[in-house]
């Protein structure tokens, strides 16, 4: 295995040249609406991860109802190699509008291809959506003013996580989804100093906790270094009521990014990786109800060391690839589980720590 140190935030602005931006709209009498009774309150948002000088991107999309745009434009065969921005999205469909507020914000701040005058820029701003629809009112969703003040929110040095942005009205199965991130250094062999970094908005059909011992799945066979113990079993048998309510919400969507300079195809393999981890913390994961999306950025921030000594057959940076793959599916893990950790209750959905209070209370 890759030997991996935490980053400083253990999060995705870790990666330098990146900034992550929210804007919510959370009402305190929301409510999640039933069949024939809409919700009411507004619970919705948007996160951003800028890259205002531009990030080598490509995406993944596993997920059989996926929700998304300018997805095509990041095929490695296809000619733009730098996008400016990820918006990821709540509002289903409705919530793509979220991303021409990014533009705007982009555009007034001179971020973009140059197309040869002063201030003639294009930003390109892949965008990815979850369904969320049923929380909070069906008719208040992020539309561009969202995306705007979710990019002009955006900061270098601070992630927040939980119910916030794109995850204020995420659903993981039973309990409260959201955002969480992760950040890891490569501290040995090729890619040594190579920084690789997910953010995750949950919101999956699938559980993300064993149903026999409420530990999260991606937390596996060591809880502790989430600092959670395994719960008590009356905390498992009511989460085993709460689950067989069921639920129609789905699609985990994200961004993982390193600060390693790899061209576009390498990118795609980077979000083929992340995938991974989003399989080992969702059961099941890429279901035909998800829109599971992965985006995969790469800035470039850290020249140099990409090149190993492999046969002339193969990319000249391909161990330094190999290495990032491998990082990239243990952050995108470990972010989809601090995402439902630091998830807060909202609308009556219960958050992980409302019902399973046990698995924060330590040893003994």
């Amino acid at each position: 295995m890759t030997d991996t140190t935490p980053g400083a935030t253990d999060s995705i602005v870790d990666v330098e040249g990146l900034r992550v931006g929210h804007h919510s709209r959370l009402d305190e009498d929301a409510t999640v609406g039933v069949p024939g009774v809409p919700g009411r309150g507004a619970a919705c948002g948007v996160t951003v991860v800028l890259a205002p000088d531009g990030a080598v991107a490509g995406v993944d999309v596993r997920g059989g109802g996926p929700g998304t745009r300018e997805t095509d434009l990041l095929s490695p065969e296809n000619s733009v190699r730098h996008a400016h921005a990820i918006v990821l999205s709540g509002g289903s469909v409705y919530g793509l509008a979220a991303a021409d507020g990014v533009v705007r914000w982009l555009e007034e701040h001179g971020h973009g291809i140059e197309m040869g005058g002063e201030g003639l820029v294009v930003p390109i701003v892949p965008a990815a959506v979850i369904f969320d629809l049923p929380v909070g009112d069906w008719q208040t969703r992020p539309d561009s003013t969202f995306g705007y003040l979710a990019a002009a929110a955006a900061s270098s040095t601070r992630c927040d996580t939980g119910s916030v942005g794109a995850g204020t009205g995420a659903r993981a199965g039973a309990i409260k989804g959201g955002v969480g991130s992760a950040s890891a250094t490569i501290s040995s062999g090729p890619a040594d100093g190579v920084t690789v970094a997910a953010l995750m908005v949950a919101n999956p059909v699938g559980a993300v906790f064993d149903p026999g011992t409420g530990v999260p799945w991606g937390a596996g066979g060591d809880p502790g270094r989430f600092g959670l113990t395994a719960p008590r079993p009356a905390d498992v048998d009511t989460a085993a009521e709460l689950a067989a309510k069921g639920t129609v919400f789905n699609t985990t969507i994200g961004v993982v990014a390193t600060d390693a300079a790899l061209p576009k195809d390498a990118c795609r393999r980077i979000a083929v990786a992340g995938h991974d981890g989003l399989a080992r913390a969702i059961r099941p994961a890429h279901s035909p109800l998800d829109g599971d999306t992965i985006f995969a950025v790469a800035t470039g921030t850290r020249p140099g060391g990409a090149e190993g000594a492999m046969p002339s057959a193969f990319a000249p940076d391909l161990a330094v690839r190999a290495a990032v793959c491998e990082v990239a599916a243990e952050v995108v893990e470990r972010a989809v589980v601090k995402a439902i950790l630091e998830a807060t209750t909202v609308a009556g959905i219960p958050s992980y720590r409302d019902v399973f209070p046990s698995a924060f209370a330590g040893p003994g």
